[in-house]
């Protein structure tokens, strides 16, 4: 009994696959996006702590751009003063640290970050 053997060649693309960002859409124009650029990571890590009226934070930068790092006090009584403390620049890899105080009581605490 004769068997039939078959046999399937198969031949190299000679071009290369084309990226997913630039295959063509359904009317034939070519689908270009974009494709946007990460941010890169940026901030240093604070922890802030009240003992009273008495404000320390600090900021640790784990990235390798400066972070200007400011600690912003808001006291708790009205005749009390806010403060804001001027910026602090926290390096590639380096821990700085940020003091404050009220009066009297201490409502809220926060860090800002700025390149």
């Amino acid at each position: 009994m004769p068997v039939a053997l078959a046999l399937a060649v198969v031949a190299p693309s000679a071009a290369p696959p084309e990226p997913p960002h630039a295959r063509a859409g359904a009317d034939g124009q070519a689908d270009v996006r974009a494709e946007k650029p990460r941010p890169r990571p940026f901030g240093s890590e604070c922890r802030t702590g009240v003992l009273g009226s008495h404000v320390v934070a600090h900021c640790h930068n784990p990235y390798p751009e400066i972070d200007r790092v400011r600690l912003h006090v808001e006291c708790y009584r009205w005749w009390d003063i806010d403060t804001d403390s001027r910026p602090v620049e926290a390096g590639p890899a380096m821990t700085v640290r940020l003091t404050g105080r009220c009066w009297k009581e201490v409502r809220s605490v926060w860090v800002s970050h700025e390149k």
